[in-house]
């Protein structure tokens, strides 16, 4: 049993659209008997402005964006968590906008520099170590092409934060979300 480590939970759940609330009763749950120390934040009911592109956090606050809202303690909170889940509907194969709106402000979590990792150009750590990140991606709809578009965005998301990442998505007419969310739990913890 994993004990006194702190799991961060990003709900990208919108106004409209799936109901995550279930889900995250279930994942916080299954955290917490686990023994982690959970803390769930519901991404539509925080301010987080859109990444302006500026790349300040890189070059004149390194590590700190310069737009003054919760996306600055964002970073922060998932660099000190031992794990971070994404949860979020699947929106045309890929996050919810109010998700993918906070993880564009988490770039401060890398260097500026470049880097060559399994033949490609990405950025380095800036940290030299990085939380583990489920993302579990819920769904509605039988949709084979979207499930492979958001598996492969989540493979594209680990070689950016160094394989950490690990995730499934969740039909919620054809799943049980609480054996699905459990099973995920256990393969990641």
């Amino acid at each position: 049993m994993v004990e006194n480590i702190r799991a961060l939970v990003l709900n990208g759940e919108m106004d409209k659209g799936i109901d995550l609330s279930v889900a995250s009763q279930i994942l916080r749950e299954g955290l917490a008997d686990k023994g982690f120390e959970v803390e769930e934040k519901k991404l539509k009911e925080i301010e987080i402005k859109p990444c302006m592109g500026c790349y300040a956090c890189w070059i004149k606050t390194p590590g700190k964006c310069i737009i003054d809202d919760y996306g600055r303690e964002l970073v922060s909170e998932m660099i000190n968590s031992q794990l971070i889940v994404y949860l979020t509907p699947v929106i045309y194969g890929g996050y919810s906008p109010e998700l993918k709106k906070a993880l564009d402000r988490i770039i401060p979590l890398l260097l500026p520099f470049f880097k060559k990792i399994k033949g490609e150009v990405h950025h380095p750590k800036r940290y030299e170590t990085y939380p583990n990140v489920l993302v579990l991606g819920i769904t509605d709809r039988e949709n084979q092409e979207e499930e492979v578009i958001f598996n492969e965005l989540i493979g594209r998301n680990a070689l950016n934060w160094y394989d950490t990442f690990k995730g499934r998505v969740i039909n919620i007419h054809k799943d049980s979300l609480e054996e699905a969310i459990s099973g995920a739990l256990e393969g990641r913890i």
